[in-house]
């Protein structure tokens, strides 16, 4: 048995471990987001209400790793397309292995982030699953004081 190489660094084991498939999204070649960096979550909240084209081109570097907005707007993508491709994003870097036309049809249905029916999904199965409430409700916490009579 040979022994691993232990002198290898973090920065050169993720380099050949990382998957790295591509795909081409109006003629721009991006990498299949396969991770969230850290933080991206909290900065997609902070951006969601936001119309500034520099935090939607800053939310698309985060995701595909280049500024390529600017390309995709010059190739004509319409914003169904560009909410189709940014949940698609979302999906793979959160590790769901989602279709173009599963995004597409989660953008048809008004839930681009695709968050809404997976959970419901999964809260109507644990339910079914288990027959009743996922937590008892205590009387204690439902029950009203003791009146008494002012006579």
């Amino acid at each position: 048995m040979t022994a691993r190489k232990a002198t290898q660094s973090w920065d050169a084991f993720w380099a050949e471990a990382a998957p790295r498939e591509q795909v081409e999204i109006r003629g721009v070649t991006v990498q299949v987001p396969t991770d969230m960096p850290l933080g991206v979550e909290k900065r997609i909240q902070e951006l969601q209400d936001s119309t500034e084209l520099e935090d939607v081109a800053e939310l698309v570097s985060l995701i595909f790793g280049t500024d390529c907005i600017e390309e995709w707007r010059k190739a004509h993508m319409g914003l169904k397309e560009f909410q189709t491709v940014l949940t698609w994003g979302l999906a793979r870097a959160s590790g769901r292995d989602l279709s173009f036309a599963e995004a597409l049809a989660l953008v048809e249905q008004g839930d681009p982030a695709g968050k809404a029916a997976p959970n419901r999904a999964a809260r109507r199965q644990r339910s079914a699953a288990t027959g009743g409430h996922s937590k008892p409700i205590s009387s204690a916490s439902t029950a009203s004081g003791r009146s008494r009579s002012r006579t």
